[in-house]
């Protein structure tokens, strides 16, 4: 018989083991997200999967903000971010740090997601709820992950994909 964990047992780091911790060289680009809901959700993925840092671009809701901590429950003192006026500018500055920048987004010439081969040093840019990933941004990517899906909806909330792509690029070093 299996019993719920309690909070307690889970082992989990304090803010400050976890701010000491050695970081995934990936780094999640938020694109003009406007729900200040998936930002949130953002930084709580970030935390669970022990990324480097999440780059907030545009109109990108920035902490401290109550609607984004609904969902963030704290993680916004303990993931490391900074803040962008372009995604652009974003891109440019990782590349200078030998990130391979990724879109998430559905595109001619994608990569499904369960065929993609990780880089040592990533970004993931992940775009607005209704128009995704902008092209120009696209362009200034390495290439385009496309998570693959069989229903009739054509997309997935923006917090879902992070989820899936953090779980799916963690297994290889977790």
């Amino acid at each position: 018989m299996n019993r719920k964990l309690k909070n307690e047992e889970l082992n989990r780091m304090s803010v400050s083991d976890f701010k000491n911790a050695e970081k995934r060289a990936l780094v999640i680009i938020l694109d003009n997200v406007r729900s200040l809901n998936n930002v949130g959700s953002a930084f709580r993925t970030a935390d669970a999967f022990l990324i480097e840092e999440i780059i907030l671009c545009g109109v990108t809701g920035k902490p401290p903000n109550k609607e984004i901590e609904k969902t963030a429950l704290g993680a916004t003192s303990t993931v490391k971010w900074s803040y962008f006026k372009t995604t652009l500018e974003a891109i440019e500055a990782f590349k200078q740090k030998n990130y391979s920048i990724y879109a998430v987004e559905q595109a001619t010439n994608s990569v499904p997601l369960n065929k993609f081969t990780p880089d040592e040093k990533m970004a993931f840019v992940f775009g607005n709820e209704v128009y995704g990933v902008d092209q120009e941004v696209i362009d200034g990517c390495k290439a385009v992950i496309e998570i693959p899906q069989a229903g009739t909806k054509h997309s997935l909330n923006i917090s879902v994909s992070i989820g899936i792509v953090l779980w799916e690029i963690s297994r290889y070093s977790i």
